[in-house]
């Protein structure tokens, strides 16, 4: 669905609709004249004056999107906050790297770079790194013939990484820390005189020499770690707007009632205004309203329209601000809203669940890390932006976790429209601790900075629905303060959700205890408050000729030669967490959307041309886990919630141990698991550290009618044999990360109204080590 927002009936006769790939700016909302002889005479000219684009250095591989190098990334960057007045700055700029013991500005520039697209990448024509010790400056003109009363003009970056200091001319206009979220400069008096004014920019980045977010960003790439991301790298751009104006729209939506309240926060108020409201839905008006400046606008939209992945309504609202009580308009934006509320609670079973709009809804995403082999953090246009999302769509996903990478605002803009979910993820940054660790000790200026670019992350991303939960820690990487940090950011924003920190080390707290299990299946014991969620699994790879990044040493979790091999090992994924699912799973998250660099577990391609898994294949496999679940009947159980008692040796028992008359009563007897503390997944119940262990155990089942699907339920690490009265059931190699139903396997060797026996052999051969079993029934519903 796309937003269409055309004028009101005493309003401007007749506005642009929001276009399918942009959002066309509306006619002007103050009236002076001299704005269109600046805007549109110089500053557009400006805008469009960059060199002449010359030949791009070449990327190992390349997407199908190439952009206007004259003028790329041009649709508007703010979707949230839209006015007409705005001239994009990008295109190419002068460039030139120096010792960062230099502060003085360049006398040579050594070259053109493309922006907004980052120095590494092959699309800013340059193609460098950026040492620790190295700052990158950028330079481009503007030409101004004169200022008119009132106006102000304001310099915006979309996100520069990292530390950025901006002169218009020789004047310091201002700096900013962190390389995720935007900027604003009023550069208005810098402008006061005629003739040709220089933006300058000063860049450095300490990459991971230092503590400040970077995700996946490393100066030596590898493994799972990908190519440093430098300078300017999201669209830098002008806006004029009035001396008094609309800063920012707070919207409060209420699905029970049906109002929205809308609050303009309003800067340099002067004097006496008005705000004005109006509402539309699918080109229809429904709502306005009118109060004064100080004051917020509440709104009644009868039964509201609410916002999910199956239909994404938005509403369209326009906002004015005029001289009271019924002056001149001086200021109007255009935005949208919608309905839509996020919660865990039990659902009808008493399984905490995620609900949307309060019913429960089982969440399917893809790991999405946002990397591209031409633009490295920046898409080379906003249809390849908007492409990932219509592919998570379409390949039968409703939602997507942003991994350590806080995207451009049109990327959530395109989210909000074709309806994905979004998890959020906080980039990581300083040390590390392992799964058993304790939270890391950062230093009060790490902290500072954490704190201070996740709060600005929250606020400048509060607007779009899509997002629905906060991840401020992944796998341990610079976790501190964990429930504090969990608590303070539920404080931020209590209309979300925040998750516990994202596998590894959960302190129990947050609404998602997040276990990361390779290649999986598996998920987190159900808790009182916290939805059990996977937060990554999968990670199958398939390497496609033709579109690697590199020529050897490229991984996958799992790693298969054709994608008919990918497309069984996928839908065998998702047939084993059914189960899971109905014991009480509520999210998953499949490692990922596409390729990146060495990685080629995506479902893409890195460059996208290739299609691992036919969408519709696709579909018809993640249909799977929104159906009913199967239902899970537990014939012997585990030790997952309870400790459960065996027979056991450490020493070969000799031939027949397996047997139904073998005498055990030598043997040892102890609770399960059976294992090591440093096992994933493991629920340890009594230590085992040597290289095999032999378990036994009886149980009697009463007379009545067989089990039908007789599965084995088992964590093993490693090769594992089980037998069930005297006869093999299974024997699997290899190691699992947690518990996993094996079958079906042979329900006639179980015995109604006698004794049974289960026997089990695990042998140790390197790392951690871990076997508890048990029996169970997986049926369809009928």
């Amino acid at each position: 669905m796309l937003i269409t927002n055309r004028s009101f009936e005493n309003w401007a006769a007749d506005r642009p609709k929001y276009s399918d790939s942009s959002l066309i700016m509306l006619s002007p909302p103050f009236p002076i004249p001299i704005y269109i002889s600046f805007m549109l005479k110089t500053l557009i000219t400006v805008a469009l004056a960059a060199t002449v684009a010359t030949a791009q250095p070449q990327a190992p591989i390349a997407t199908r999107w190439t952009p206007d190098f004259a003028l790329p990334l041009a649709e508007h960057p703010r979707p949230s906050l839209v006015r007409d007045r705005w001239v994009p700055l990008n295109g190419q700029w002068d460039y030139a790297i120096t010792p960062a013991s230099e502060s003085a500005q360049p006398s040579q520039w050594q070259g053109k770079i493309n922006v907004p697209f980052p120095l590494e990448s092959t699309l800013s024509g340059v193609t460098r790194s950026l040492a620790p010790d190295e700052a990158l400056w950028y330079r481009r003109e503007l030409i101004a013939t004169s200022i008119p009363q009132g106006a102000r003009f304001l310099l915006h970056f979309g996100a520069v990484d990292h530390s950025a200091t901006v002169w218009i001319n020789s004047t310091l206009i201002g700096t900013h820390e962190g390389g995720y979220t935007p900027f604003t400069f009023d550069i208005t008096d810098a402008l006061s005189g005629q003739g040709v004014h220089e933006i300058i920019v000063r860049v450095t980045d300490p990459t991971d020499t230092s503590h400040q977010a970077r995700g996946k960003q490393v100066l030596n790439p590898h493994g799972i770690w990908y190519t440093a991301v430098s300078g300017i790298w999201q669209t830098v751009w002008l806006e004029a707007v009035p001396e008094t104006r609309i800063e920012r729209l707070d919207m409060v939506t209420h699905s029970e009632d049906g109002t929205v309240k809308i609050h303009p926060v309003i800067a340099g108020l002067d004097g006496d205004f008005v705000i004005e409201a109006r509402v539309r839905r699918s080109g229809r008006g429904v709502a306005s309203g009118i109060t004064v400046s100080t004051r917020p606008i509440t709104l009644y939209l009868g039964v509201p329209d609410e916002w999910s992945p199956d239909s994404p309504a938005l509403y369209e609202v326009e906002v004015a601000l005029r001289h009271a009580p019924a002056g001149e308009i001086i200021d109007r934006v255009q935005s949208y809203f919608a309905f839509r509320t996020v919660e865990v609670k039990p659902d009808a079973e008493g399984i905490e669940r995620i609900h949307l709009n309060g019913q429960p809804l089982f969440m399917l995403g893809l790991l999405d890390q946002g990397w591209w082999p031409d633009g490295l953090y920046t898409a080379p246009t906003d249809e390849a932006l908007k492409f990932d999302v219509q592919m998570t769509r379409a390949l039968g996903f409703n939602m997507l976790r942003k991994h350590v990478k806080v995207e451009p605002a049109r990327f959530y803009f395109w989210c909000d429209q074709l309806g994905v979910l979004v998890w959020q993820d906080m980039p990581s940054g300083d040390k590390y601790i392992g799964p058993s660790d304790p939270d890391i000790e950062r230093t009060p200026e790490s902290e500072t900075a954490f704190r201070t670019e996740w709060q600005s992350i929250i606020d400048h991303l509060a607007h779009h629905p899509s997002i629905v939960a906060w991840i401020p820690f992944n796998e341990g990487w610079g976790q501190f303060k964990t429930n504090e940090i969990i608590n303070w950011t539920k404080s931020l924003d209590p209309t979300r959700l925040v998750g516990g920190p994202s596998g590894w080390t959960d302190r129990g707290t947050g609404d998602f205890f997040d276990v990361h299990v390779y290649p999986g299946p598996g998920m987190a014991p159900l808790s009182t408050g916290r939805a059990s969620v996977l937060g990554e699994f999968g990670g199958l790879g398939l390497p496609v000729e033709g579109h690697l990044w590199q020529q050897k040493d490229n991984w996958g979790y799992r790693t298969y030669s054709t994608r008919d091999e990918l497309k069984t090992q996928y839908e065998a994924l998702i047939q084993a967490m059914r189960p899971l699912i109905g014991q009480g799973l509520a999210a998953a998250v499949y490692t990922q959307t596409t390729d990146v660099e060495g990685e080629v577990n995506g479902l893409m391609t890195y460059d996208r041309r290739v299609i691992k898994i036919e969408p519709e294949d696709m579909r018809r496999i993640n249909a799977l886990a929104f159906a009913p679940p199967p239902i899970v009947t537990t014939i012997l159980p585990t030790s997952e919630k309870n400790p459960q008692p065996w027979r056991t040796a450490s020493r070969d028992p000799g031939q027949g141990w397996y047997a139904i008359e073998f005498r055990d009563h030598s043997w040892s007897e102890d609770i399960g698991g059976f294992g090591t503390h440093i096992t994933p997944g493991a629920r340890i119940g009594t230590e085992w550290k040597f290289a095999d262990i032999w378990l036994r155990r009886t149980f009697t089942l009463p007379a009545g009618d067989p089990a039908p699907n007789l599965y084995v339920r088992m964590h093993h690490d490693e090769d594992a044999t089980v037998y069930l009265n005297g006869k093999l059931l299974l024997k699997v190699e290899g190691y699992t990360t947690s518990y996993r139903d094996f079958g079906p396997v042979d329900a006639s060797l179980l015995r109604y109204g006698t004794n049974n026996v289960i026997a089990v052999h695990c042998r140790q051969t390197r790392g951690g080590q871990f076997i508890d079993v048990g029996l169970v029934s997986i049926t369809e519903p009928e």
